[in-house]
């Protein structure tokens, strides 16, 4: 699944495209996504698109009338390309802009989703319950220790919720764990205060640098060209099951959590 910087990648990519842009035409070639596409999605159709922005990992497209709001789901991808490229069997959804160009959305399973929002597109039940972003000034500390405090839940599984934090998916949690020393499996509730604060330092770390490398390409993440990301290149834990640690040599062990596998060191996480 698209996570976090897959989602920011995206939104890099297709920005200089669609901010800025009239929309031509709206073409709706399956509705059947996670939610049916609605037929209000027309009224883009003349609309300049003022803003881009992604809130955990849902793309926001402003214009005057409403805002666009796009899920990648589970293999989706947004793609730039001219009109006349040939249409690609599961190709639902795409924008047409006043400079010619095309953002299609891509999605094999049919997981995502391009609905049309009036109002405050962040008081959309989708969007209204989510936690801070991890990158924001919001994701403290001293919030991570009041969500922490007293649970008996794996710290990873507290970390990978969207109520607590946004955007920390199943990759970045156990890379994020491994860079902060701590094991996925402890108690959240028994996470000291400093070792809470090196985790906030190691999510913001590992998800900067996915994002600097254009995300994390396993088996169906692409950009907007249709090009992978490259942190995979660099995971110290994750899908490295069997393998030797890359700071002491144990091998790393994997464990099913919450019909998730999890990777860790058992020598340097605790």
């Amino acid at each position: 699944m698209p996570e976090l910087p897959e989602v920011e990648t995206t939104l890099r990519g297709v920005s200089p495209y669609l901010v800025g842009r009239s929309i031509r035409e709206v073409i709706v070639r399956d509705s059947r996504l996670r939610w049916p596409v609605p037929e209000t999605v027309h009224e883009l159709e003349g609309q300049r698109i003022t803003a881009g922005q992604r809130r955990g990992k849902y793309l926001l497209f402003t214009s005057s009338k409403g805002t666009l709001l796009l899920h990648l789901g589970m293999s989706g991808s947004l793609r730039v390309t001219d009109p006349d490229t040939p249409w690609r069997k599961h190709d639902h959804f795409a924008l047409t802009t006043d400079r010619g160009m095309q953002i299609r959305l891509h999605d094999p399973r049919r997981f995502g989703a391009a609905l049309f929002i009036h109002g405050d597109p962040l008081l959309h039940p989708l969007l209204a319950e989510l936690g801070p972003e991890p990158l924001s000034d919001d994701f403290t500390v001293a919030l991570l220790k009041t969500q922490c405090g007293g649970r008996s839940a794996p710290v990873k599984a507290v970390i990978m919720d969207s109520h607590v934090v946004v955007g920390v998916g199943n990759i970045y949690a156990c890379e994020a764990l491994f860079m902060a020393g701590i094991s996925p499996l402890k108690a959240a509730g028994k996470v000291s205060g400093p070792r809470l604060a090196k985790l906030v330092q190691a999510i913001r770390e590992v998800l900067v640098a996915s994002i600097e490398m254009g995300g994390t390409t396993l088996r169906d993440f692409l950009n907007e060209k249709g090009e992978p990301g490259y942190f995979k290149q660099t995971l110290r834990v994750y899908d490295r099951e069997g393998q030797p640690c890359h700071a002491c040599a144990t091998t790393v062990k994997r464990v099913v959590m919450s019909n998730r596998s999890t990777f860790y060191c058992p020598t340097c996480q605790k």
